[in-house]
């Protein structure tokens, strides 16, 4: 078992009570040490998440009363690139543990599952794995695919003052924020974040954040110079 420090946290967001004791649970068989803290919505955790103590695992429901779909964990990934979030539902269909995966979930634990296999699950990720379920046909991202390639020339696209916004979308800045920041108007902010966008080839600014949160740090914020 990882060994994992007294202090370690862990976040269970989930709209059940039933459901959040029994995550409670499992967390507690893995790791009896960690202290765990509950969130009833995508806007509870969000708060926790901004504290000033960091969290080392979320465990996040899909069907939550405040998102839909994917958003949830969008929302995570985007202002917490870092932390590892496993997905816990009850839709298992392999469509949606593979899209869950592609937006970069850290595993995809089954409500289904016995409170033992919870318990392996969560301490399979602390490990450094990417849970799926056994009977999961499909395979997690490769990091080193073609896909990741392109993301890079696409980056390569963008002007120095672009690459500045995008770094601000990735900290969860607002335009307004990132305008005070540049010393430039809304306006000019939402211009480039239209570029980006476009010279992505994506659709929205968290899909944008999500993509390249993928890349490591060396692709991301090489020298604008070096493009």
């Amino acid at each position: 078992m990882t060994a994992v420090s007294d202090r370690a946290r862990f976040l269970i967001i989930d709209d059940h009570p039933l459901f959040r004791e029994a995550l409670h649970s499992a967390v507690q068989m893995a790791y009896p040490d960690v202290d765990t803290v509950e969130a009833r919505s995508i806007a509870e955790a969000l708060e926790l998440l901004s504290g000033t103590k960091p969290f080392d695992l979320a465990l996040l429901d899909l069907s939550m009363p405040d998102v839909q779909g994917f958003e949830g964990l969008l929302q995570l990934r985007t202002r917490h690139p870092r932390l590892p979030v496993v997905i816990v539902s009850g839709h298992e269909e392999p469509k949606i543990i593979s899209e869950a995966l592609s937006y970069g979930a850290a595993g995809f634990i089954p409500k289904s599952a016995r409170k033992s296999d919870l318990a392996s699950a969560i301490r399979s990720v602390m490990d450094g794995a990417v849970y799926v379920p056994e009977n999961y046909e499909g395979q997690p991202p490769d990091p080193d695919s073609t896909d990741r390639a392109d993301m890079v020339q696409r980056l390569a696209k963008l002007t120095p003052q672009q690459l500045r916004v995008l770094q601000m979308l990735r900290q969860g800045m607002l335009n307004k924020q990132i305008a005070y920041e540049l010393q430039v108007g809304e306006t000019t902010v939402k211009a480039h974040v239209s570029e980006i966008l476009r010279k992505l080839n994506v659709y929205s600014r968290t899909q944008a954040v999500i993509e390249v949160s993928k890349l490591d740090n060396a692709e991301l914020f090489r020298d604008p110079a070096g493009f």
